[in-house]
C-alpha cells in the first residue's frame, strides 16, 4: 500500500513539474516580447487580446480560421478585438474597408469573405467602389460605403490605429497584443498552434496579476 502510495505521489509532483515546465518554456524575449511602454486597455477589470493584421498579409489569411475558432471559446474576463495595421500607403484601402465594415455593423459577415476575395478569388482591391460592391452582396448600402469609406469616423480609427501600432510595437502580421503589455509572433512562438499557447499564458499571467 506503502509503495502503491508513493508511486502516486512521484507521478503527481512529476505530472506537476511537466505543466510548470510547459509554462516556465514561454520565456521573454525569445517566445514573446514586454511591451517598453505599456498601453492602456479599454477595460480595466478584463484581459485584453488585439490581433494586429492585415487583409493583405498571406500569413494572416492562414491564421485567421485558427482566430476565428479560438475567439469563440474565451471565457467573459477576456475581451478580443482586430487591428489593421498600415505599413504603406497600399495598406490603407482594406484598413479603411475593416472600420468601414465595423461602422456598419457587418464585419462578422465580412471579415472572412475580404480575405476569401483577396487570397482566393485573386480580388485586387484598388478603390472604394470595389469595398462598396462587395459590402453591398451583404446587405450594405453602396452610397453609405463610399460616404463612410473617407469619412470623418474612420479617418480618426486610423489615426488612432496608428498610434497603436506604433505603441505595441508591431513589427510583422499578424501579431497578438496582450492586455498592451506583450506581443506575440508566430515567427518568435514558432508556429500559429504555439503562438496561441504563449497567449493563453499569457491571460493567465494577467489574470492572476490583477
Amino acid at each position: 500500500m506503502q509503495n502503491a502510495m508513493s508511486k502516486w505521489m512521484m507521478a503527481l509532483v512529476l505530472g506537476l513539474g511537466a505543466i510548470t515546465a510547459q509554462a516556465q518554456d514561454w520565456v521573454a524575449g525569445t517566445h514573446y516580447r514586454v511591451i517598453a511602454n505599456p498601453m492602456p486597455t479599454a477595460d480595466a477589470d478584463k484581459v485584453e487580446v488585439v490581433e494586429a493584421f492585415g487583409y493583405w498579409c498571406p500569413h494572416c489569411n492562414s491564421f485567421e480560421p485558427m482566430l476565428a475558432s479560438w475567439t469563440k471559446t474565451l471565457p467573459d474576463d477576456v475581451t478580443f478585438e482586430h487591428m489593421p495595421v498600415i505599413f504603406s500607403r497600399s495598406h490603407e484601402l482594406m484598413a479603411r474597408a475593416y472600420y468601414v465594415a465595423e461602422l456598419l455593423g457587418i464585419k462578422e459577415q465580412v471579415h472572412q469573405a475580404i480575405y476569401d476575395a483577396i487570397h482566393l478569388q485573386r480580388v485586387r482591391f484598388r478603390d472604394a467602389e470595389q469595398i462598396a460592391d462587395l459590402f453591398a452582396n451583404y446587405g450594405a448600402d453602396r452610397d453609405k460605403v463610399l460616404k463612410e469609406m473617407n469619412g470623418f469616423s474612420v479617418g480618426m480609427k486610423l489615426k488612432m490605429g496608428s498610434s497603436r501600432t506604433k505603441g505595441y510595437e508591431v513589427q510583422g502580421v499578424p501579431s497578438l497584443i496582450v492586455n498592451g503589455k506583450y506581443i506575440v509572433s508566430a515567427g518568435e512562438a514558432g508556429s500559429n498552434t504555439n503562438m496561441m499557447k504563449v497567449v493563453e499564458y499569457l491571460i493567465d499571467k494577467e489574470r492572476s496579476a490583477n
